[in-house]
């Protein structure tokens, strides 16, 4: 018996430490060499400190802001630690109320927007974790915005419009905005008050 659990132990050893150091490492190192910022968490950073990731959203409430996709995550929104989705479905009465309250936020923050409201402004990401919002969304928003902030709609609209970006590729996934880089930038050309 012992000639054959020597083995079989040495093998685990052997591969316990290529798989679980020198390979992690390797991998880690090769990433860090490659593509250092999206190895770190693409981290957004201001006066050197980070104030989040291009990856994951961020929840904005105050009006002087661009609003984020709902997150359906918990304990608390954007939560990374528990990516997940609503699992409501589309016929679920619970998904609609969501959607219906929703939509009265909206509305009161906005009153005289008679636009639209786009999907993804009343529904959550599969993630839950959604950065982006659509160029619609986006758009939707820059009354509200720019009354808050005491700004021209048109400045408004252009700072979006250079926000936008196109599928990758030009076929892979949809047109989108970054809400955090986006009220970044909507900081830097105005202060909010």
């Amino acid at each position: 018996m012992r000639s054959h659990l020597r083995p079989a132990v040495i093998t685990l050893l052997i591969f316990t430490v290529i798989t679980g150091a020198v390979y992690p490492l390797l991998v880690t190192g090769l990433a860090e060499a490659v593509f250092p910022v999206r190895a770190n968490g693409s981290l957004i950073e201001q006066d050197g400190k980070a104030v989040g990731s291009r990856l994951i959203g961020q929840p904005f409430a105050d009006p002087r802001y661009f609003w984020s996709r709902l997150s359906a995550t918990a304990p608390h929104a954007y939560n990374a630690g528990a990516s997940s989705g609503s699992n409501l479905g589309p016929l679920n009465p619970a998904a609609g109320a969501a959607a219906a309250l929703r939509i009265q936020a909206l509305r009161a923050a906005d009153p005289g927007n008679e636009h639209p409201i786009p999907v993804d402004l009343v529904t959550a990401s599969a993630s839950g974790l959604d950065p982006h919002v659509s160029p619609a969304a986006a758009l939707y928003q820059v009354p509200r915005v720019a009354r808050a902030r005491g700004m021209d709609e048109a400045d408004v609209r252009r700072l979006v419009e250079q926000h936008s970006e196109g599928r990758q590729l030009g076929v892979l996934g949809e047109p989108r905005v970054n809400v955090l880089q986006l009220n970044l930038d909507l900081n830097a050309m105005a202060p909010a008050r």
